[in-house]
């Protein structure tokens, strides 16, 4: 039985519904029929049985509206392909007052830019985008700039223990063929919110007519304002976290008196979803993908969608989907389906983190093999947080956006020298010592190239930091390693965040700091705090250590080093005490989230750029092809394909330096699910697992040229014997 909300709640329910009212089926099936616009339904928790009955899961705050794909749509949130590719952010109207209809376009054009490349010549309406079809022919939706009507349903699969909502979304495009239904699963790639698959999986999935199901994975943007006690509702919009109750996308698990007294510690403080709900998210993930696809079907199958027979796995075809930490989230939905939604998996980059049980060696070219793979995404990047600071001077300075000073970085590594951690003299050996370190842990040396980005736009300290207190199951008042999160002013003190960007967080923040990554907004970001820095709380890149070297926090990065390896970073010695304990529950957590490699059979396609700056390919998907290589043996039916000259975000090829070195992965991203949909539909068969050697556009006449085909040769079928990636012996080889 279902607890009737109070008057606080009912009030936080109206709010997230943007007060809209239900309308009689007979009305919605008029509107859907004739392309007008209103709500198919908009419930609270008391109302939702019916679904939740379909779902087999406990559910809140079902709301769904149809777009008529005129003023406002699916894929697009109204803007077009025009409106996706302005540079300039379709901003609320009042920014201190915004919508939710404004908050969702700013989302979805937040979410498809930061991961795909939307500038002029990068094939953006010509090899992918709203206007071109899924086969790669330009004017797609041609009247509509690309906009495609349909169904949008939003809900909470809120967990037994209550502690956080996991949020959920099922597209359905007018042009769903019930006749030939499928479901694409797009969980959000990264800690993004729930319209973080919106251009990879959701574009795919919408234009081939299949409806999209989306989830957060219970990570997402639920910003907590513990200062102010604020917090998003299902919708975006900013609410009083006691009028939300349970109907808060995250609260922090803080008692009145416990927020109180951390703000009188710590004032203007945030606390995240994914890392403070004191619960470990990631090892639910698959199981989230599995509830988004049960939702789907229960979406696809209420009277009011008004679809004229029932939808079940058996007679739909269900592809799951994503990039990065989605893709990852899909290969563990894949190994716990047990009744077997899933009949496929295309994905790119993922981000897992394999069990390997047997020895597993990695051969590229006739280069040394590598007879260590799969070590854990946070093992991996908390090495690299440690010694990247410093190897970022062994590169020029603002080339291929290495935009971190250099003379920042010549501390890093005298910190690291003083520390006993280098053994070099010089700045310019002591970089070259600490890339050596980085390459002889697993990464490639075309991952290179962008190390240096990545640093200065802070992912592998904000992933070091976000994985370290999910992992441990720290709340916001434990300040792991002596980290919070607060807006900073120009000195780096921390400060209280303006209140448009505060407003806004829904439509561009993911779900860690700094919650700049998406669409720059005037009046700052939530960035990562230092708090032992000497002097006072500081911006973490700008904080001084104990013995005042603006080190960018090196004791901070060696804290969370700490927690992997169970020692002391300097001394050697074994942690002890809470640090120990913190150190054991971590290990704990990561061996919830390995994968086993057992795809049950599953045909998957995984796509993989060689130049990935964010996931080691040794570690993640070619350690996961040996795997599954090992544990499935002849029954696999996984293609990997790793290309060349691409690299984990698309969307930084939008500058021209690095556009001229890299092609967009999600050119193959977009392959890999036709040629999956072309399989699980017409037989076709799956191409064998390969390298795709692509050309650069490079440099001509002083600028980048325009992607072409020559720059993107097709996943073949049956690659040439000299691009053919074999598993042998427990050796996967993977050519040059």
């Amino acid at each position: 039985m279902h607890r009737t909300p109070n008057q606080h709640q009912q009030q936080a329910i109206a709010r997230s519904q943007s007060g809209k009212l239900s309308y009689g089926c007979r009305l919605l099936a008029a509107l859907f029929l004739l392309g007008g616009s209103g709500t198919l339904f908009a419930v609270g928790d008391h109302e939702a049985s019916e679904v939740e009955e379909n779902l087999g899961e406990r559910v809140s705050n079902v709301v769904c509206n149809f777009y008529d794909g005129n003023t406002d749509d699916l894929l697009t949130g109204g803007l077009g392909a025009t409106g996706i590719a302005n540079p300039t952010p379709p901003l609320p109207a009042n920014p201190f007052d915004p919508t939710a209809a404004e908050l969702r376009r700013l989302a979805i054009y937040s979410n498809y830019r930061g991961i795909i490349d939307t500038a002029p010549g990068g094939g953006f309406g010509t090899f992918f985008g709203p206007t071109v079809s899924n086969d790669g022919l330009p004017g797609f939706n041609s009247a509509t700039d690309g906009r495609i009507a349909g169904w949008e349903c939003l809900a909470y699969a809120t967990p037994r223990s209550g502690r956080a909502n996991v949020t959920m979304m099922v597209h359905v495009p007018n042009n769903f063929d019930e006749d030939a239904p499928c479901i694409v699963a797009g969980p959000a790639s990264g800690l993004r919110g729930i319209y973080g698959a919106i251009g990879t999986s959701g574009a795919w999935g919408l234009k081939q007519g299949c409806a999209v199901a989306y989830t957060d994975k219970g990570a997402g943007n639920g910003i907590h304002d513990i200062q102010n006690n604020t917090v998003s509702l299902i919708n975006g919009l900013r609410e009083d976290a006691t009028v939300a109750g349970r109907f808060s996308n995250f609260t922090a698990p803080l008692s009145e008196a416990r927020r109180q007294q951390f703000n009188e510690e710590s004032p203007n403080r945030f606390a995240f979803k994914f890392m403070h709900t004191r619960r470990n998210s990631e090892a639910r993930w698959g199981r989230d993908v599995l509830k988004s696809i049960r939702f789907a079907f229960a979406v696809l199958n209420q009277d009011d969608i008004g679809l004229l027979r029932r939808l079940r796995p058996d007679n739909t075809v269900v592809i799951a989907s994503s990039i990065s930490n989605g893709s990852g989230a899909s290969l563990l939905a894949v190994e716990a389906d047990d009744a077997r939604l899933i009949d496929g998996l295309a994905g790119s980059e993922p981000n897992v983190n394999p069990r390997l049980r047997r020895r597993l060696t990695i051969q590229q070219g006739n280069g040394p093999a590598f007879t260590e793979p799969g070590k854990a995404s946070y093992d991996y990047t908390t090495l690299r947080n440690v010694y990247q600071g410093c190897a970022n001077i062994a590169y020029p300075f603002g080339v291929l956006l290495n935009l971190t000073p250099p003379q920042l970085g010549q501390f890093v590594c005298a910190s690291l020298r003083a520390k006993g951690l280098l053994m070099t003299e010089t700045p310019a050996q002591q970089a070259l010592e600490a890339q050596a370190i980085i390459n002889d842990y697993g990464f490639l040396p075309e991952q290179n190239p962008l190390g240096p980005a990545t640093w200065a736009l802070q992912f592998i300290q904000s992933g070091s930091v976000s994985t370290a207190n999910a992992y441990t199951r720290a709340g916001v008042e434990d300040g792991l390693c002596g980290y919070s999160f607060a807006a900073t002013h120009e000195s780096g003190v921390p400060i209280p965040l303006d209140p448009v960007p505060s407003q806004l967080l829904f439509g561009v923040a993911a779900g860690s700091a700094p919650t700049s990554f998406g669409a720059p907004i005037p009046g700052g970001s939530i960035e990562i705090i230092n708090d032992r820095s000497l002097g006072g709380p500081r911006l973490n890149i700008a904080s001084l250590s104990n013995d005042g070297i603006p080190d960018q926090n090196l004791d901070g990065a060696l804290c969370l080093r700490s927690l992997w390896t169970g020692r002391d970073e300097t001394t050697g010695a074994p942690l002890f005490g809470r640090m120990r304990a913190l150190s054991n529950r971590l290990r704990a957590s990561i061996r919830q989230i390995q994968a086993s490699g057992n795809l049950r059979g599953t045909p998957a396609i995984l796509v993989t750029g060689r130049s990935d700056s964010v996931i080691a390919p040794n570690h993640a998907s070619r350690a996961y092809f040996g795997l599954n290589r090992q544990v499935e043996g002849s029954r696999s039916q996984l293609s990997y394909v790793e290309v060349t000259n691409a690299q984990h975000g698309d969307a930084f090829n939008g500058f021209p330096e690095v556009g001229a070195l890299f092609v967009p992965l999600h050119y193959y991203f977009v392959q890999a699910h036709n040629l999956m949909y072309a399989h699980l539909t017409e037989g076709s068969v799956l191409p064998a697992s390969q390298v795709v050697r692509t050309v650069p556009r490079g440099i001509l006449d002083g600028a980048v040229p325009p992607l072409s085909a020559a720059n993107l040769p097709d996943i073949d079928i049956v690659p040439a014997v000299d691009a053919a990636i074999i598993f042998h012996n427990g050796v996967v080889y993977i050519p040059e």
